[in-house]
C-alpha cells in the first residue's frame, strides 16, 4: 500500500501505516497465538506461486508503458525474467508525487504513464519477449482528496462520489482514519490515511472492481499485485476474485503485512502469494550489519523461521516502493550491501523474488522526472536518476542463475562464522557472498568439473568469459577463488566458459534466459500451422495441440520453452489432427537448441547466420568395453559391419565424430563387435548434426561430458 500525506498534510510528518506497523511488530512466539484466531480462508483455488523456473519479477516502478515495452525486449526477456510488474494503470489524481497512482478516480486505463493503446502495445511486446505482465491493482479505496477534484483523464470526482462508478452508498460508513489496528472491523472498514474506503462486501462494488480487473485481463495481463489487501476482508477478496475471468492462468501476489494484529497473511493464501516483509527486514539486519552467517544456519532463512510463510506462498524482496522510503529495508542507497542482498535473494531457494527498480530521491515524496504536461518522461538508464537495478550486471545475471538452479536444494553450505557464506544449489550452481574483507579459499561445490564464468561480473563468450576470467571446478567439485570485499562469486551450469557467442540465451541481450530451450522444427511437411505438444521432465503435458511455433527463418519455425534446457518430451502437429510423434516414440530434446527435421534430432541453430555444422558427434551410453557405430549418412550406403570404432569419452560413454557433408543427419545402430547389437528395436537411430547423446533407446541433443 502506498502511504502518503493527504490534502496538503505536511510532508515532514506524513501519516504512514508502515511506521505504525514497525512500532507494533512482534514476530515469533506471538504468531501462533494470533493464528488461532484467524478464520479459515474460503476454498478458492489459486495459482499460489509464480510458475517456475522463470519466477523472478522485475518491478519497474513508475516506468512508462513505452519504456517497459523497450525494456522487455532489450533486457528482461534476454535475462530470463518471468514477469514485469507495472505501476497502477488506472486514472489517478493529479500531482507530481510518487503516490498519485495509488489514488484512483476512475478505472480508465489512462495515466501519466501512458495511454490505453500504449499499455496494450506494451503487454503484447513483453509477451513477444517471453515476459509476462503483472499490474499493480488498487482496489481497496479511491482517492484521499476531501475536496474532490479532476483526475488525470479529466474525470470529475468528490471524496465519496465518482460519477458513473461509485456513489456515497458504495463506501463504508466509517469515514474517519483507522485509529486501532487491534480492531479488525476498523482496519477493514475505516479509511487508511483518508483514502475513501470502498464497501468491498457489496456485490455491486465487487462487480465494479472485477470489471476493472477483467478489463486488464482483456488487454493481456497475466496477473496482479493487489495493494492493501489487509484492509479488505478475506471473504471480500473471494467475492471479487470469483468474478475475474481466466482466473486459473493469473498469478496473484498480495500485500498483507504481518504485525501483532488480528489480521494475518494466512487468511489470504487461498487467493495467491503474499509479500513476505519479514524476509526483507532480516536481510537489512544481516547485510546492513555485516554479519550474515546466521541467514544460512540450520535450515536457513525461510519457512522454518517463526512468522515466515510457507515457501509456496511467499513472495520475497529486498525492498519495494514503500520500504525504500520509510527505511524499513535496505534500498539502492545502501550500495554494495543492497546488491549482495539481491544476489542472496536470487540464489536462495525461498519464495518467488521480485527486484525493485525505481529512481533516486532525496525527498521521499518526490515523483519521477516529469515533462511539462505532467507525463512521466520515458525512463532511460543513466538519465534522470533511474536506478535500473533490474539491469545491473550483478543482479540481472543472477536471474539466469536462478533459472538454471530452480527446484534444487541447498548443498555444500559454508560460513566463516560472521561475514562470509557459501552454498550450492544441487549440482546446478554455487554462490559465495562476502560482506567482509577480501577472501581467498578453496570451496567445496556440488558442480560437475569444468570451466565456468562468475556471472556476478560477466557471462560466457565464444572464447571464454566477458569479465572476471575463467573459474575452474576440479574433478572433486572444488574451486579455489578470491571473493573480493563486499563481493560475490556465482557459478552455474548454464554459464560455462566458451559456450557463448552463437546461440540465443548464451550472450546478454541476444535471446531467452538461461535454462530455456529453443526448438526449431522443419516446415518440409508443408503444414499451414505448426504446434509443439510437450512436457518438461516428468511434468504435465501441455493441452493439445500444444504451443504454436512461429516463423524463424526459411524452412524453419521455432518456439522457446522456458526451463526446457534440462529436457523435454515433445511431438508436433498441424493443429488439424496431423501429428509427427517420432513413430509413436515422441522426441527427447534438451540443451539450449534442438532441431527436428524429418525425424532427425540435431543441436545446431539453423537460423544463426551461418550454415549448420557439417559433422555430428555421437555419444553412446554403454557398458561395453568396445563399441562400434554402424551407419549411413543421409540416404547413402551403410558402412561395412561392424562399422566405425568409437573412442572412450567420459565415464559410461563412447564417442565418434562423423562428417555429414551436405546431409542433415545419419541413421545408425551400435554393436560391441562380438555379436551384440542395439538397433533401437529394429528401427535404427535417426541422429542429427552437432553433439548428440544416445542412451537407453533415446536420442537427445548435447554432450554428456561437458
Amino acid at each position: 500500500m502506498s502511504d502518503h500525506p493527504i490534502d496538503g498534510a505536511s510532508s515532514a510528518v506524513p501519516l504512514r501505516k508502515r511506521l505504525r506497523f514497525l512500532a507494533t511488530i512482534l514476530l515469533g512466539a506471538l504468531i501462533a497465538t494470533l493464528l488461532a484466531t484467524v478464520p479459515s480462508p474460503a476454498d478458492d483455488p489459486a495459482d499460489a506461486a509464480a510458475p517456475g523456473p522463470k519466477d523472478t519479477t522485475a518491478v519497474l516502478f513508475s516506468w512508462t508503458w513505452n519504456a517497459i515495452a523497450r525494456e522487455c525486449t532489450d533486457n528482461l526477456g534476454p535475462a530470463g525474467y518471468g514477469y514485469v510488474q507495472t505501476s497502477p494503470p488506472q486514472e489517478h489524481v493529479q500531482g507530481s508525487e510518487w503516490w498519485t497512482y495509488y489514488q484512483p478516480v476512475s478505472y480508465k486505463i489512462e495515466s501519466r504513464l501512458g495511454t490505453r493503446a500504449e499499455f496494450k502495445a506494451m503487454v503484447d511486446t513483453c509477451h513477444a519477449a517471453g515476459v509476462k505482465v503483472i499490474a499493480d491493482a488498487v482496489i481497496n479505496h479511491m482517492s484521499g482528496k476531501s475536496g474532490g477534484g479532476t483526475g488525470w483523464a479529466d474525470s470529475s470526482f468528490q471524496h465519496y462520489d465518482y460519477p458513473g462508478i461509485y456513489q456515497s452508498q458504495d463506501f463504508h460508513s466509517c469515514r474517519r482514519d483507522i485509529s486501532n489496528y487491534q480492531n479488525r472491523t476498523e482496519v477493514q472498514e475505516c479509511n487508511l490515511v483518508n483514502l475513501s474506503d470502498l464497501n468491498t462486501s457489496s456485490s455491486y462494488v465487487q462487480g465494479r472492481i472485477a470489471g476493472y480487473l477483467n478489463d486488464l485481463v482483456s488487454l493481456g495481463v497475466d496477473g496482479f499485485r493487489i495493494d492493501a489487501v489487509k484492509h479488505i476482508a478475506a471473504s471480500d477478496m473471494q467475492g471479487i476474485l470469483s468474478k475475474v475471468n481466466d482466473r486459473a492462468r493469473l498469478y496473484v501476489v498480495q500485500e498483507v503485512i504481518r504485525a501483532n494484529e488480528p489480521i494475518q497473511p494466512e487468511e489470504y493464501t487461498s487467493y495467491g502469494d503474499i509479500h513476505e516483509f519479514a524476509f526483507a527486514r532480516k536481510l537489512k539486519e544481516a547485510f546492513g550489519g555485516g554479519t550474515i552467517n546466521w541467514l544460512v544456519t540450520g535450515n536457513g532463512i525461510g519457512p522454518s523461521w517463526a512468522g515466515f510463510l510457507p515457501n509456496q506462498n511467499a513472495a520475497v524482496f529486498v525492498d519495494n516502493h514503500d520500504t525504500e522510503r520509510n527505511g524499513e529495508t535496505l534500498s539502492y542507497k545502501d550500495g554494495s550491501s543492497y546488491d549482495l542482498a539481491q544476489i542472496f535473494t536470487l540464489a536462495w531457494n525461498y519464495g518467488s523474488p521480485s527486484i525493485h527498480s525505481g529512481y533516486e530521491f532525496s525527498n521521499k515524496e518526490a515523483g519521477p522526472a516529469l515533462a511539462g504536461n505532467g507525463e512521466v518522461i520515458d525512463p532511460v538508464c543513466g538519465q534522470n536518476g533511474w536506478t535500473c537495478k533490474h539491469a545491473q550486471t550483478s543482479i540481472e545475471n543472477m536471474v539466469g542463475f536462478r533459472n538454471a538452479t530452480y527446484g534444487t536444494s541447498i548443498t555444500s553450505k559454508w560460513d566463516n562464522g560472521s561475514t562470509a557464506i557459501a552454498f550450492g544449489r544441487g549440482d546446478k550452481g554455487f554462490v559465495a557472498i562476502n560482506r567482509g574483507g577480501s577472501l581467498t579459499r578453496t570451496f567445496q561445490t556440488s558442480l560437475p568439473a569444468g570451466a565456468y564464468c562468475n556471472v556476478v561480473v560477466g557471462l560466457p563468450t565464444a572464447s571464454g568469459c566477458s569479465a572476471g576470467g575463467v573459474v575452474t571446478v576440479n574433478a572433486a567439485g572444488q574451486v579455489t577463488a578470491t571473493v573480493d570485499a563486499n563481493g560475490a562469486l556465482a557459478l552455474h551450469v548454464g554459464a560455462k566458459a566458451g559456450q557463448g557467442g552463437t546461440d540465443p540465451g548464451t550472450d546478454p541481450g541476444t535471446g531467452p534466459g538461461t535454462g530455456d530451450l529453443t526448438v526449431y522444427y522443419s516446415t518440409s511437411k508443408g503444414w499451414s500451422a505448426h504446434n509443439v505438444h510437450y512436457r518438461i521432465g516428468s511434468g504435465a503435458w501441455t493441452t493439445a495441440p500444444g504451443a504454436g511455433l512461429t516463423a524463424a527463418c526459411t524452412g524453419w519455425v521455432s518456439r522457446t520453452i522456458a526451463g526446457g534446457a534440462s529436457g523435454i518430451t515433445a511431438a508436433f502437429n498441424d493443429g488439424a489432427g496431423t501429428w509427427d510423434n517420432n513413430g509413436g516414440r515422441d522426441y527427447a530434446l534438451s540443451g539450449t537448441i534442438a532441431t527436428v527435421a524429418n525425424g532427425v534430432v540435431g543441436a545446431a541453430n539453423p537460423c544463426g547466420g551461418t550454415q549448420p555444422t557439417t559433422t555430428t558427434t555421437v555419444y553412446y551410453a554403454t557398458g561395453w568395453a568396445t563399441a562400434n557405430i554402424h551407419y549411413r549418412v543421409g540416404s547413402g550406403t551403410w558402412t561395412a559391419v561392424p562399422g566405425a570404432a568409437m573412442a572412450a569419452a567420459c565415464t559410461g560413454w563412447k564417442v565418434k565424430t562423423i562428417e555429414l557433408g551436405g546431409s542433415s543427419g545419419l541413421t545408425a545402430a551400435f554393436n560391441n563387435g562380438s555379436g551384440s547389437w542395439d538397433n533401437n528395436g529394429g528401427a535404427d537411430y535417426a541422429i542429427g548434426s552437432g553433439p548428440v547423446k544416445v542412451s537407453n533407446g533415446t536420442v537427445t541433443a548435447g554432450s554428456p561430458c561437458s
